[in-house]
């Protein structure tokens, strides 16, 4: 029997292709160069299924286009907001993400923009680096402790809990707001708020892990950047449409918010210019989920989804409307 036919989008780690190659008759991308919808929809002729990233926007218009052959989209992300797997359903195409296998990376990458921007860390190396450290002063670069901070979590979920259980070992308070109240076994003596407005009054330090939703998208903004303290810092991990970028560089600018450390962005990878200068905006590339390790354990499970799917069973990842 003929092995299914996939295309790859991007280039994946060495081993995740080699799995690829010896379950499926598969189309790699060798010199990852992001595909383009026209170079999407020319190489899935013939093709059975999708092996896509973040990087890919598979609207309804792109998925109207897909050849009948293509039967199911596994995304190499936990995200699955470039995907409109509602119009994916309605085609009878089958869409997977990758959940569970980037919490502890993720959360990582959170304490490390928390750290970093609660001490300064941006300015620290600029000032290394352009040659303008003359002397240590006893006044110069200060920043703030963590210890007996108040961390507030937007979405306690695995990578939420994740970042908390790290940011305790730093002897911090964790407050949270989901839209309903976890266990007090996963709270782990976490403080529950019933809504952001109480959240944010109590958070030091925000941090956002909240999917992208119609709900979410613009919800960091001049309204809500105003309940919280003066000074607070916010912490961006999830995705970058969560925030008002010019209401956030404003607060960062006029000093209402103290820093901020964030990894995502709208509009990816063109970031908006006025973060660049800001010497409290403590910023990586979209590095979340980059360990080696957990890139592997994404491919993987990406492709365990197909390998399933093609097997005629249903995938553990299936996603729904």
């Amino acid at each position: 029997m003929s092995r299914p036919r996939i295309l790859v989008t991007r280039k994946l780690p060495a081993d995740v292709e080699a799995r690829a190659l010896s379950h499926f008759a598969a189309t790699l991308n060798p010199d990852d160069r992001a595909s383009a919808r026209e170079d999407i929809l020319a190489n899935t002729q013939g093709k059975d299924g999708l092996l896509v990233t973040v990087t890919d926007r598979i609207d309804a218009a792109l998925i109207a286009a897909l050849p009948a052959s293509i039967r199911i989209i596994s995304t190499f992300s936990v995200g699955y907001d470039h995907i409109d797997v509602a119009a994916a359903q309605a085609r009878g195409i089958a869409v997977t993400n990758t959940p569970d296998v980037l919490t502890d990376a993720t959360a990582e990458i959170a304490l490390l923009l928390i750290l970093g921007a609660a001490r300064n860390a941006a300015s620290g190396m600029a000032t290394l680096r352009e040659g303008r450290w003359k002397n240590w002063a006893p006044t110069g670069m200060l920043g703030t402790e963590l210890s007996g901070k108040r961390l507030g979590i937007l979405g306690l979920g695995r990578i939420g809990r994740a970042t908390a259980s790290r940011a305790r070992a730093f002897g911090m308070e964790i407050h949270y707001h989901n839209r309903h109240r976890l266990a007090p076994e996963l709270e782990a003596g976490a403080h529950y708020h019933t809504d952001i407005a109480s959240l944010f009054s109590a958070s030091d330090v925000l941090s956002i892990h909240c999917a992208s939703t119609p709900e979410t998208r613009g919800l960091i903004n001049r309204e809500t950047i105003a309940l919280l303290p003066h000074g607070a810092i916010v912490v961006n991990t999830a995705r970058g449409d969560i925030v008002d970028d010019e209401a956030l560089i404003e607060a960062l600018a006029s000093g209402r918010i103290g820093a901020a450390g964030l990894d995502v962005y709208n509009n990816e990878p063109n970031l908006h210019p006025g973060y660049l200068n800001l010497p409290n905006a403590f910023l990586l590339p979209h590095l979340g989920s980059a360990t080696l390790e957990t890139r592997n354990a994404m491919g993987f499970r990406a492709l365990e989804n197909l390998e399933v799917f093609f097997a005629g069973k249903t995938p553990r990842d299936l996603l729904h409307p």
